[in-house]
């Protein structure tokens, strides 16, 4: 029997909610593999109430299958039709991680990075200055007293 009793009004307002869902996990041939589990697991963690479907499974099987899957997960069997499991389970306290003491940089890392970050600055700075030269020669280029025309202008555009 699971841990987990429902109240009918419960159960109800849970099948509701179920109603739109659609299954996340899916029991086939393997049965409750490890592998299963540990997906129910982390299914019921991040959504509390989940779908599950059976595939070639017989309905007595699926009866005990969905006792088991309840009894190991902790969880409440809210409603069982056809190849279509719903169980909800509320969301367990997820414990903190412990604080690592950082480790130290690496040394050809920081080189790397350093030396990345140079030549992103030469590139720039060579972007900038061919760029500048290019504004340079437009306006020589131009006669005196006349203002640069304007890319976006419909009339002297290129």
């Amino acid at each position: 029997m699971p841990k987990i009793e429902l109240t009918p009004p419960v159960r109800q307002a849970l099948r509701a909610r179920a109603h739109a869902l659609h299954p996340v996990v899916t029991i086939a041939g393997n049965g409750l593999a490890p592998s299963v589990l540990a997906e129910l697991e982390r299914s019921l963690q991040a959504h509390e109430l989940i779908k599950v479907r059976l595939q070639g499974v017989e309905r007595e099987e699926r009866e005990t299958l969905f006792t088991d899957i309840c009894n190991k997960l902790d969880a409440a069997p809210v409603q069982h039709i056809g190849n279509i499991l719903v169980i909800w389970r509320p969301r367990r306290e997820e414990k903190a991680p412990e604080k690592k003491t950082p480790t130290p940089p690496n040394p050809a890392t920081a080189k790397s990075a350093a030396a990345f970050a140079a030549a992103a600055r030469r590139t720039a700075l060579a972007k900038a200055a061919t760029e500048q030269k290019r504004s340079d020669n437009r306006r020589k280029s131009l006669p005196q007293g006349q203002p640069p025309r304007s890319r976006t202008s419909p009339r002297g555009g290129r």
